[in-house]
């Protein structure tokens, strides 16, 4: 029985790492697993060394607080893979903490892959020097990864973006308006601040102002957070004095019927961008960061866009509203736009779907792309 070793450390990551588990069931199905995971490995049979959330942090100054916790769960981690032997270590995003587990690993000889190549394209190219030798072959999400890879000689490998298989374009508006007594022509707007708290507490505020400005030109607009767990219960203490009380929705397939409903949507960047494009919801992308985070970033970041959905496009598709542009004013005068005009509602779908097809792998679904890739390099001698 081989032994798969599957490391995630935010939410992202567990969505993936549970449909990894799936797909590699598919081809291997006496397969084993062990390492850390969140909920939706939980709810494949996969069992945590620690809580998935002791690694949920990002920021360059949010991080400080917490490196020694940090740095006592890298060891916790480095142990276990001592005493298990597995066949082969896969870490699934969270580069921060996972691309310093693969080099602690390195003299193990054990078999390394990591899922979700790290964006060195977008910032901090520098970083491309230290990769060699970190794994046996770098899985990515977007078509333009590999080439950019192989110029510093890394193995790394197109396996399409997982989004693919959300289910977020198979939502059902009419059962979300029925359900939650929703008129049919209440325009419903999503917010998505994020599945971090850091990310959620800074957006919060802003949206709930956003809203206090929305409500005399919308009087029956219908706001809703796709959000669980410790977010979920930020989003119910924020909105306790919103004009407009927000439906809260932790299931996913209530977020998706929600995503149908929608009339348009402000987001955090990040994959719910693709997540709003597949189903085909005109957005806005939102994002605030400590101001010295963000004052560092400005220094590193090497694209034009923050937005995926814009990258993948080349252009500006969706209004980027970050840090200072990140004003109630700004996202209530963006969202009215998005919601009354059809011309800006079009343009923004016909460019979805172009971005949605660039993301598409060669054969399959995502999973079975990466499930298969990683047992290849578990097959090589």
């Amino acid at each position: 029985m081989a032994l798969i070793y599957l490391l995630a450390g935010e939410h992202s990551g567990d969505v993936l790492g549970a449909r990894l588990i799936a797909a590699l069931r598919k081809r291997v199905p006496d397969v084993a697993f062990a390492g850390i995971g969140g909920p939706r490995m939980a709810a494949a049979g996969f069992s945590s060394l620690f809580p998935m959330r002791d690694l949920a942090v990002m920021g360059l100054v949010e991080v400080l607080p917490r490196l020694w916790h940090l740095r006592r769960r890298m060891d916790e981690t480095v142990a276990d893979i001592k005493a298990r032997r597995p066949a082969i270590v896969v870490t699934i995003d969270s580069p921060g903490f996972a691309l310093r587990l693969l080099r602690r690993l390195a003299p193990l000889g054990v078999k390394r892959v990591h899922y979700v190549a790290p964006q060195v394209w977008a910032w901090r190219e520098r970083r491309v020097r230290d990769f060699p030798g970190l794994w046996d072959r770098l899985l990515c999400l977007l078509p333009f990864e590999p080439a950019y890879f192989a110029r510093f000689g890394l193995d790394a490998r197109f396996v399409g973006h997982p989004v693919l298989e959300s289910g977020a374009d198979h939502g059902d508006g009419a059962r979300f308006r029925a359900s939650h007594g929703i008129a049919p022509g209440a325009p419903v707007v999503i917010l998505m601040p994020g599945s971090r708290p850091s990310e959620a507490g800074r957006l919060l505020p802003i949206y709930g102002a956003t809203l206090a400005r929305l409500a005399a030109r919308f009087p029956d607009l219908v706001p809703v957070v796709p959000a669980a767990g410790a977010v979920a219960e930020m989003v119910g203490r924020a909105a306790s004095d919103w004009p407009l009380r927000p439906h809260v929705v932790s299931d996913i397939a209530e977020k998706h019927d929600a995503f149908a409903a929608a009339a348009a949507a402000l987001t955090k960047s990040g994959t719910s961008t693709l997540e709003l494009a597949l189903a085909s919801v005109p957005m806005a992308v939102t994002y605030r960061v400590n101001a010295l985070t963000a004052m560092i970033a400005r220094r590193l970041i090497r694209v034009p866009h923050v937005a995926m959905v814009n990258l993948l496009a080349g252009r500006e598709v969706v209004p980027e509203l970050l840090q200072e542009n990140c004003t109630p004013e700004r996202l209530a005068a963006t969202l009215v736009r998005l919601i009354e005009d059809n011309e800006t509602k079009a343009a923004q779908r016909a460019a979805f779907r172009a971005v949605m097809t660039s993301l598409k792998p060669p054969a399959g679904l995502p999973s079975d792309a990466a499930a298969a890739a990683i047992l290849e390099v578990l097959d090589q001698a």
